[in-house]
């Protein structure tokens, strides 16, 4: 008798039949799939179940009109009944409370936005009074995939205002499932507040800075960026050329010339973009490549003067602003609701809520 343990090997991937590819492959994203619905539905739960803690505390305050005392006191009894749980801080209570008085009615929570992970509905509640504007960002953070951090950040920077605002001729020279995308894509103004002021600076100036923080560039950029290089040479008839930045983008699968001017929008510059658009086309575009995209930004312009010179070109062109502080692009009425520097640095300052 035998008694060394017998250890079973998987058959080599040679030996099994040609579909078996094919049957792991589809197997595996039932697997995936699997795991993703079982988070979502978790998240979903939690959900639920602080909107149902929240709803209790908010009509029960309401009712009685007891202080903050009485969810200090809450907080160390969940803690003690249920000794390991998390999320039950007397911060998180009155966020949960929060979250049920700006969402009074159970049927939110059978929206897409209830996939979002609390930490991203505690940004929301944190940082918007709008309902509208709170199922805005919360769809775009889904859509997006934002992290918590990327979706308080575009809060700050009023993502919402900016948004596919460049203005462009892509309507007119592009096919419209392609334009919408590419309007999309866009932003007016262009927010470089981590570049620090730029009084003075030169285009060339901007754009090294640009290129160090390129990481912080591309999240300001958007989805789909993807950098390929800065001051980029292009010959043309023994002639040399040199574009500012140029970005390759993935799902509009075509380069995007960029180029940076520290001054205000002058029509002259379209020509310049132009041909740099046009010797990306015929020199770097390879078979599969959709025409070149281009991007002027400039440090104000005149909107009229912009659309009227667009209407003479054939290649798809936006024009945008950029600005290092959002505060002054913005009108007046909304300067006024921005969180100041020193709410933000209180905020950062706090631990963030319990998951």
């Amino acid at each position: 008798m035998n008694d060394k343990p017998r250890f079973e090997s998987a058959p080599a991937r040679s030996s099994l039949p040609t579909w078996y590819p094919e049957l792991l492959d589809s197997i595996s994203e039932d697997v995936s799939t699997g795991h993703r619905r079982a988070v979502t539905a978790a998240n979903q739960e939690m959900l639920r179940s602080y909107w149902s803690i929240g709803r209790k505390i908010l009509v029960r305050q309401s009712e009685e009109g007891w202080g903050a005392s009485v969810i200090d006191r809450l907080s160390t009894d969940l803690k003690s009944r249920f000794p390991g749980a998390t999320g039950y801080s007397p911060r998180n209570l009155r966020y949960m409370r929060t979250f049920a008085a700006a969402w009074p009615d159970a049927e939110f929570l059978q929206r897409a936005v209830a996939q979002l992970p609390w930490r991203h509905h505690v940004a929301l509640l944190g940082k918007l009074d709008d309902a509208e504007l709170r199922l805005w960002y919360a769809a775009a953070a889904l859509e997006r995939g934002w992290s918590r951090d990327m979706l308080a950040m575009h809060i700050d920077a009023r993502f919402h205002e900016r948004a596919g605002k460049a203005i462009t001729n892509f309507a007119e020279t592009m096919p419209s499932e392609r334009s919408d995308l590419a309007q999309q894509a866009t932003r007016d103004p262009y927010l470089f507040d981590f570049l620090g002021t730029t009084d003075g600076w030169h285009e060339r100036e901007v754009e090294q800075k640009l290129v160090e923080h390129v990481g912080k560039f591309l999240l300001e950029l958007g989805q789909g960026f993807a950098f390929i290089g800065q001051q980029v040479r292009l010959e043309l008839g023994g002639d040399e050329f040199f574009c500012d930045l140029l970005f390759y983008h993935l799902e509009l699968r075509c380069y995007v010339v960029v180029e940076l001017k520290a001054v205000k929008f002058n029509a002259a510059f379209l020509g310049q973009l132009g041909l740099y658009m046009a010797v990306v086309d015929d020199i770097l575009a390879k078979d599969g490549d959709k025409p070149t995209i281009g991007l002027l930004l400039c440090r104000n312009k005149n909107e009229v003067v912009a659309e009227y010179a667009l209407r003479g070109y054939k290649a798809p062109i936006g024009v945008a602003e950029w600005t290092e502080a959002i505060e002054n692009s913005l009108p007046e009425e909304f300067q006024s609701v921005l969180p100041s520097v020193a709410t933000l640095e209180a905020e950062l300052s706090e631990q963030a809520p319990e998951a």
